[in-house]
Parts: structure tokens; sequence; C-alpha cells
């Protein structure tokens, strides 16, 4: 071997790899080679330090802060239960432009506006002898 001080060897037990581009684990501090570079592959015991993940609530988008040993799944259920922020009558609505045809009651998407008189309609009453157009004087087209 024509450069020996290349490299490093793997510090898991049964791989003792030579490594010429070794990787330390960020939670322990050993160098081993990319087959046991992650936490649960080389199964370190200072993970807990680095893995950490925090369960958001699915119904207000709120962290849940997770004590160690506890089941985060537990722990989000009884936010859920207590002290979750969740209002569903604050839910954005889609369908918000109500149709000005008198005795017409259904709500679009977007606005779908008259070009002659401007006012705002479903798709139904979209075209001007639909509504009883009062814009123009002469509708465009009896089709």
């Amino acid at each position: 071997m024509e450069l020996p001080w290349l490299g490093e060897h793997c510090s898991e037990r049964a791989c003792k790899q030579l490594d010429f581009l070794p990787l330390k684990c960020d939670a322990c501090g050993e160098v081993f080679c990319k087959d046991h570079i992650r936490y649960d592959d080389h199964k370190c015991c200072s993970a807990y330090k680095k893995n950490v993940q925090v369960p958001v609530c699915p119904l207000c988008n709120a962290p849940i802060p997770v004590q160690k040993g506890e089941i985060p799944d537990v722990v989000v259920g009884a936010h859920m239960d207590q002290d979750c922020r969740y209002n569903p009558a604050q839910q954005k609505r889609i369908f918000t432009n109500k149709c000005l045809k008198p005795g017409c009651k259904r709500k679009e998407m977007m606005k779908v506006l008259c070009e002659q008189c401007g006012c705002n309609f479903c798709i139904k009453h979209r075209h001007p002898l639909d509504h009883d157009c009062k814009g123009s004087s002469h509708p465009t087209s009896k089709a």
C-alpha cells in the first residue's frame, strides 16, 4: 500500500472496512463507512440528541412539544382533545361570489362579470339575456 495514512476504518465492530472517504457521525463523533453512517445502522447511543422530530397538529398546524419517553401520537391526541385552537367556522370559504339574479342562491368560486352591466352572476345566468341585463339597450344575440 502506497499511502497508508489515507482513510479510516469503520467503527462498526462487524465491519471495520477501510474507507477512503470516511464519514463522522454528528451525534457520537465516531467514524463510519457509507453503509453504517445512519443512526440506526450503527445503533448510535447519542441519536436522541440529534434525531428530534416535532409533530404538528393536523387540525391547527401548531407544533406540539413532546418530552423524552412520550409517544407523539398520544401527545397530539391530547392536544386535539384539550387545547387545540382549530375552529371549523373560520375555514376560508371557496365559493364566495354570489349570483345577483333575483331568486338565485348559487355561488361561484370565481367572479363571472357581465360585460354590459358589470354585475356578478353564476354560470347559469352569466349571459345578458339570462339575467335581464339593463346595462345595454340592445341584446347582443338571442342564442
